[in-house]
């Protein structure tokens, strides 16, 4: 059953302005395994003319040998067919001189494989490019899973396509207004789903399956067999070759240890020598550096970005042994504590963007202090000031949040801003929001949440 394409307006916009525009068009799409870039580029190509090429880890004779059989199959040329074409530069050489008589595209999915297994495919195409394709109607599309390659050989200024693509796409996950889209359970359940798997396209049809997130979680995380059971290590994998290094730093993170000295310790390096390791996987999406908005910039923590691999590496790396046996017990272990960190995240990268449009967000820390969300806008002269609970408050615990955070916010270097404005955000409910919006707070709960 082919399922409803949820969402990529704008990334499907872009692909039609390419495929409208005259001469070569050469575009690089990219993006972490599952994102959707197989179903975006089945979208782009429907009813157009050309010539698909799904790429499997082989050797370059026989990736060859596949791409040849789909062009001879699309031109209906039984002598190319018959050709012996061994180089990437006598196939592409092949294609650059072919006549066309209407757009065409050729679109090469996984062609990180091709770059792995033979990186003079990226040459053989500079080549083909630079005599003929790009005044020609070829369209051109390269996607690729492995980032690392992507990002080091396809896109590089030292790449043989550097200034040649004529678009590039980092396709990233769904927002939680499309992702929930894709499940028919409770509203506070999709909400942990998704602060636990991220907007991950694949991801989100597998949750979308299960009647309720506990069995999803037990099913799919704490088993063997289960379908995210090796994700966050096959990934690894397909990007690095010192595993054991980098799931000990992720592991780290996951444990609180956000300083990269801390860091360092944990995993028993030099301070200098876990940095590569933190940048490498911030380039893939995976860690993300932060520093305190309106504070020290030199105060800067590294945060597992990935939600899949945040979970992951919170609560199935530690029980993997009991997992491995077959007995990882029959409750779960307390999500709350993650649920309330990534909802903090949510607040700030995805919740205040609707309800606070214009704002800059971010948090503040300082020694023992931290204020989860702070909202700047320049325009107004204002900054806000939040709190995010991931559980009900009461009125009560409202009034003590709020007088708490009115305290910690003085800490705050914010004398530029005239006008400071507070608010409390819960993923549950909150008692007296009406009144505590009459006295001037900003309040938003599930309900807030449930219908944006």
């Amino acid at each position: 059953m082919i399922r409803e394409f949820i969402d990529r307006e704008e990334e499907r916009a872009l692909l039609e302005r390419e495929w409208q525009d005259s001469g070569g068009r050469l575009i690089i799409l990219y993006g972490r395994r599952r994102i959707g870039k197989t179903r975006l580029i089945d979208e782009f190509i429907r009813d157009k003319p050309g010539i698909l090429y799904i790429a499997e880890d082989a050797s370059p004779h026989i990736q060859i040998a596949q791409l040849k059989s789909r062009c001879a199959e699309y031109f209906g040329d039984p002598l190319l067919a018959e050709l012996d074409i061994r180089t990437w530069d006598q196939l592409f050489t092949y294609l650059a001189q072919k006549p066309l008589d209407k757009r065409t595209y050729l679109v090469i999915d996984e062609f990180t494989y091709l770059i792995r297994n033979d990186p003079s495919v990226l040459s053989a195409l500079q080549k083909a490019w630079d005599r003929s394709i790009t005044g020609s109607d070829w369209c051109l599309l390269l996607s690729g899973s492995i980032l690392s390659l992507m990002s080091d050989l396809a896109l590089s200024s030292t790449s043989p396509l550097y200034g040649r693509r004529t678009r590039d796409l980092l396709l990233g996950p769904l927002r939680f207004s499309d992702a929930r889209r894709f499940f028919h359970f409770t509203f506070p359940e999709v909400l942990k789903v998704y602060l636990s798997i991220g907007g991950v396209p694949e991801y989100l049809l597998k949750a979308g399956a299960y009647e309720d997130c506990d069995s999803f979680y037990t099913t799919e995380f704490f088993n063997r067999y289960g379908y995210f059971y090796h994700e966050p290590y096959f990934i690894l994998s397909q990007e690095f070759r010192e595993l054991k290094i980098y799931q000990s730093v992720l592991h780290a993170i996951a444990l609180g240890n956000t300083a990269p000295t801390a860091i360092a310790q944990f995993c028993g390096l030099d301070t200098r020598h876990v940095y590569p390791y933190l940048e490498s996987m911030i380039r893939l999406g995976l860690v993300e550096k932060e520093v305190p908005l309106m504070g020290n910039s030199r105060k800067a923590i590294y945060l597992i970005r990935d939600r899949v691999f945040d979970f992951w590496y919170c609560y199935v790396f530690p029980r993997r042994q009991e997992i491995e046996t077959g007995h990882p017990g029959s409750v779960l272990p307390d999500l709350n504590p993650f649920f309330g960190r990534q909802f903090e995240a949510f607040v700030r990268n995805e919740y205040a963007a609707i309800v606070l449009p214009g704002y800059r967000t971010g948090h503040w820390w300082y020694k023992g202090d931290e204020i989860d969300l702070v909202a700047t806008d320049d325009t107004s002269s204002t900054v806000i000031f939040g709190e995010c609970k991931w559980g009900d408050v009461s009125l009560q615990q409202a009034k003590k949040l709020l007088a708490l955070l009115k305290t910690k916010s003085k800490l705050v270097r914010a004398d530029q801003y005239r006008h400071r404005k507070y608010a409390l955000f819960s993923a549950g409910t909150i008692e007296g929001k009406v009144r505590l919006r009459e006295d001037g707070y900003l309040v938003f709960d599930s309900a807030d949440l449930e219908e944006s």
